[in-house]
């Protein structure tokens, strides 16, 4: 399927089903929420890398606005729906102070490999040991999928999506046992590491891209 959608780029990685809180405070990105908001509609969030809008990104659903500000600035709830390939970047939109995408989305695999994801958990567990960082993923680890713990393995952004961009499970699995693999040997508790998995549920106030 191919379609337009509003896009709202930034310098992080979304992943489906990930749960995102926003602190909207730009004009262009307040009438975005408004309108996607008011007609429960998606909007997307393409990655931002080296000052440039990436390909590869998620489209994320607004599941609460939790206030409006006097001046119209807003915190959201947002959680990640589907991965989409940008074919074209919209950059004026008549009418509207933000800009938008032809998109498509591609297959996505999501067969799990239980055995596999539990691998993965127990050295994501051990990393966070080694850090001395405490998570709680609200769920099983035999219930996880890649997604839900990609963040918390200490992957860089770059990283973070290259795996986005892989469409197989097991493909995603393979890469973070790898990275894992690689890294916890090495662990020396720095500052960057402790700071890539320990994210927290804050509003972020981040800057849309600046065109």
């Amino acid at each position: 399927m191919i379609n337009f959608i509003p896009i709202f780029p930034l310098g992080i990685v979304v992943y489906p089903g990930e749960k995102l809180n926003l602190h909207i405070f730009e004009e262009q990105y307040k009438q975005l929420v408004s309108q996607c908001y008011r007609e429960k509609k998606p909007f997307g969030i393409p990655a931002v890398l080296d000052e440039k809008i990436s390909e590869t990104g998620t489209l994320v659903n607004i599941t609460e606005i939790v206030k409006v500000y006097d001046d119209g600035r807003m915190d959201i709830r947002t959680q990640g729906d589907k991965v989409f390939k940008i074919l074209e970047i919209i950059k004026t939109v008549p009418d509207r102070l933000f800009s938008g995408a032809i998109v498509n989305y591609p297959a996505n695999n999501e067969v799990k490999n239980a055995a596999m994801m539990q691998r993965v958990a127990e050295d994501i567990h051990e990393l966070h040991k080694l850090l001395k960082v405490s998570k709680d993923f609200d769920k099983p680890d035999e219930e996880l999928v890649s997604y839900d713990v990609a963040h918390h393995a200490g992957l860089s952004l770059e990283e973070e999506y290259e795996l986005l961009g892989l469409m197989y499970e097991s493909q995603r699995l393979e890469y973070l046992k790898r990275h894992l693999k690689k890294i916890i040997p090495v662990i020396t508790g720095t500052e960057h590491l402790k700071e890539r998995v320990q994210l927290n549920g804050h509003f972020k106030e981040l800057g849309g891209f600046n065109w």
